[in-house]
């Protein structure tokens, strides 16, 4: 009895996927030449897998075949074919890759495109890899038939991407002898990449550096023609490479759109000899800051691709794509084995210190260059200041800054010590969420009047790296919202008073205002920092900076919050009349007292403590002043 062949399962593709599917399939990316690169990464990163898989089971391989990528054109039928005879993908594993979105980086590519016109969403896809589903920004169908190597089962997957997909066992005379084959049929005004200059020009354009050789059938009855070596771009001589080889070769590998900002290649000799080819984008990758995103960093072992979870550069690096191919590492062990191995970690660290040692040069030899670098991932570099204590150093005279005395400029921490004024012997920072707010901070006035620059930091990371005991040159970091001022050491302009003796006025009223506040604050004082505000709130000297408690509770981790400490500006007009009250004026004496409190409040960015209370105390006020 002849048994009927098994119907083709229909099925949805998952939320996301059909989303990003009406993205590709409505698309007006102009360039849409990126299908290419995409699918033929694809079928090259299928070719490293099975390299590697073989080294413990050669008869998946087939003995001595070498891999390849075949380009299939068919003109008359609007057909394109792209053939690879690498891993290829079981049917679980063709529904899994081709019916879900597993790459964090795909999801945050989605939250992004979330809410965009759909012009503006389709930008996007120049800016970031979206793998297989590229093909139906130029096919009306997508056909998928695969063989995993060592089975005996194929499978055939097609889509419209309109919202499902079928999946069916395949004939294993119509599937590849392993691999994966995926057929194209184009719309019509993409059917110019069956055309064999196009598909030509295009292919070289965007995979001309993949290490596994392509070829080319202009017709499918046509004999295939070699269109690029596969020879692994790393391993030949920088001299005779061009930059736009490199360009071809990062946009390929590491699946950008952009130019590459550092291009560093080289080889290591000695105890370990290895080759590393690494880039560091120009724009920032939208999953930078996901808590999942591991490093851009692949570990090969003379050309055979390992792994890319070997995290070969530290996390604060992870914006860093490349490869690193060694020649003395074990191929006959487990990746597991591998990671572990004495070699590895000299090879991480070399690799670590050599990309610091690139960015030191540059930022050295061409600052302006450099300053792009940093204004893109500083923010990340800057969390190696934080956890990488041995390299904390290095990456200190890496990081710029913008201060209060820098305008729009970036300011390297060697320049702002080299301006450090006499008497002056700590490195004055604040912290907050907003360059431009932070600079207009009242806690800043005192500094500023002398001419003492203080470092703003906006970045959310910034709350760590300044709590760890760091130094610059021997000069600690000292916020300037936490503990005394002490500017007293350090000379006002010439002509100008410090106003460092407070009136008994002045001094009484300062302590009738802590005796109203009682529990609310730790101390109320005088304030050396204050010179045109009346009031600031800070941290006491032994407390935590009150940004990073902040930070804290948004998380879900505050501690117990310190009471902070209420400064008032003895030299400041609305002080001195408060502090002339007489004692038939003690309503407002009280008012007054949380008013300024308050006040402060406002001022740090935050809403008054009782805000019934500041209305009915703040109304009662204006009506006394109104008559």
């Amino acid at each position: 009895m002849t048994l009927e062949p098994a119907a083709p399962e229909t099925r949805p593709f998952e939320a996301d996927v059909a989303k990003l599917l009406h993205l590709m399939v409505h698309s007006v990316y102009s360039d849409k030449d990126v299908f290419f690169r995409e699918l033929i990464s694809n079928a090259a990163d299928a070719c490293e897998k099975l390299r590697f898989e073989a080294l413990s089971d050669a008869a998946l391989s087939g003995g001595d075949q070498p891999f390849r990528i075949e380009v299939v054109l068919d003109a008359e039928a609007k057909r394109l074919v792209i053939e690879d005879n690498g891993i290829g993908m079981s049917a679980a594993e063709l529904s899994e890759a081709l019916g879900t979105i597993a790459r964090s980086g795909t999801k945050a590519f989605m939250e992004r495109v979330a809410g965009t016109k759909e012009a503006e969403g389709s930008h996007f896809i120049g800016q970031f890899g979206v793998g297989f589903y590229s093909a139906f920004m130029v096919a009306d169908e997508v056909e998928v038939v695969s063989r995993r190597a060592g089975s005996e089962e194929a499978t055939r997957w097609r889509s419209d991407g309109l919202g499902t997909y079928s999946i069916e066992p395949a004939e294993l005379a119509e599937a590849p002898e392993r691999g994966t084959r995926v057929t194209l049929h184009l719309k019509e005004d993409a059917a110019r990449y069956a055309d064999p200059y196009t598909a030509e020009s295009t292919i070289k354009a965007q995979s001309g550096h993949v290490p596994v050789p392509i070829s080319l059938r202009e017709t499918p009855e046509a004999e295939p023609r070699e269109i690029t070596d596969g020879a692994a771009l790393w391993l030949r001589p920088k001299a005779e490479l061009k930059p736009e080889d490199y360009t071809d070769f990062y946009r390929s590998f590491a699946g950008q759109y952009d130019e590459p900002a550092l291009t560093l290649h080289y080889r290591a000799e000695g105890l370990h000899e290895y080759s590393v080819l690494a880039f560091v984008p120009e724009s920032k990758p939208f999953d930078l800051f996901d808590p999942d995103r591991a490093g851009r960093m692949k570990l090969y072992v003379r050309r055979v691709f390992i792994t890319d979870e070997a995290e070969i550069l530290p996390r604060y690096l992870r914006f860093v794509r490349g490869l690193v191919d060694s020649a003395d590492l074990p191929l006959n062990v487990s990746r597991e084995m591998i990671q572990e191995s004495p070699a590895l970690a000299a090879i991480k660290k070399g690799v670590t210190n050599r990309v610091l040692s690139e960015l030191e040069k540059i930022a050295d030899k061409e600052p302006e260059r450099y300053l792009k670098i940093w204004e893109t991932f500083g923010a990340v570099l800057k969390e190696g200041i934080y956890e990488d204590y041995g390299r904390r150093a290095a990456l200190l005279s890496l990081a710029r800054f913008k201060t209060t005395g820098s305008g729009d400029a970036w300011r390297s921490l060697k320049a702002y010590a080299e301006a450090m004024k006499e008497g002056q012997d700590a490195i004055y920072y604040a912290v907050g969420t907003d360059a431009e707010r932070l600079g207009a901070s009242p806690q800043l006035e005192g500094f500023r009047a002398r001419g003492v620059e203080v470092l703003l930091l906006p970045d959310h990371v910034d709350s760590f790296w300044v709590t760890g005991g760091v130094e610059f040159d021997g000069k600690p970091f000292k916020s300037v919202t936490q503990g005394l001022a002490d500017l007293s050491k350090i000379a006002l302009p010439e002509g100008e008073a410090d106003g460092a003796e407070v009136s008994d006025e002045v001094g009484g009223f300062i302590a009738y205002v802590k005796t109203a506040l009682g529990d609310t604050v730790s101390d109320v004082r005088a304030s050396e920092r204050l010179r045109e505000s009346a009031v600031c709130l800070v941290a006491p000297d032994n407390a935590m900076d009150r940004q990073l408690e902040r930070l804290l509770a948004s998380a879900g981790r505050a501690p117990a919050a310190a009471k902070p400490v209420l400064e008032i500006n003895p030299r400041h007009a609305l002080v001195e009349r408060l502090s002339r009250l007489s004692e038939a004026e003690s309503d407002l004496r009280a008012d007054a007292a949380h008013l300024l409190f308050d006040e402060a409040r406002i001022a740090d960015g935050e809403a008054p403590l009782d805000p019934r209370g500041f209305s009915a105390r703040l109304a009662r006020v204006l009506t006394r002043a109104a008559g």
